[in-house]
């Protein structure tokens, strides 16, 4: 009985992962059986194109570095005012390492145009060099 906490502990973090991926497994598995059948009755590859479209889940627009950088930095103000006011000096360390972090991803935003259009301006004004 002793020994029964750090077995359920270490099966737990084998159970949690292996349940998640069963999980989406067979979340995914309806999709992928209904885009066959859809696929097998249609016969020009456009459609099907289009099909594939409709169900891929991913973002379509790029990361904003910017976006996000903004949001961390004011997570580690948060954090900093947490510690600050209620928590003590190590809330105010990882407040400010939290910030810095949100510093340097908005600094990568402007260093790494995301957009097409400040794609296209970064190339234009590369050409003109």
């Amino acid at each position: 009985m002793d020994n029964l906490v750090p077995v359920l502990g270490i099966l737990t973090g084998i159970i949690i992962p292996l349940a998640v991926f069963v999980w989406l497994y067979h979340e995914e598995k309806g999709k992928r059986e209904t885009v066959l059948e859809i696929a097998k009755h249609i016969h020009d590859p456009s459609k099907v194109d289009d099909l594939l479209s409709i169900f891929d889940e991913r973002k379509k627009q790029p990361i904003d570095y910017r976006r996000g950088g903004v949001i961390t930095l004011f997570v580690g103000v948060g954090l900093y005012l947490l510690g600050a006011v209620a928590m003590g000096k190590f809330f105010e360390g990882v407040g400010l390492l939290v910030g810095a972090i949100g510093v340097g991803t908005m600094i990568a935003g402007y260093f790494f145009p995301n957009t097409s259009e400040e794609l296209t301006d970064a190339v234009e004004k590369f050409e003109e060099k």
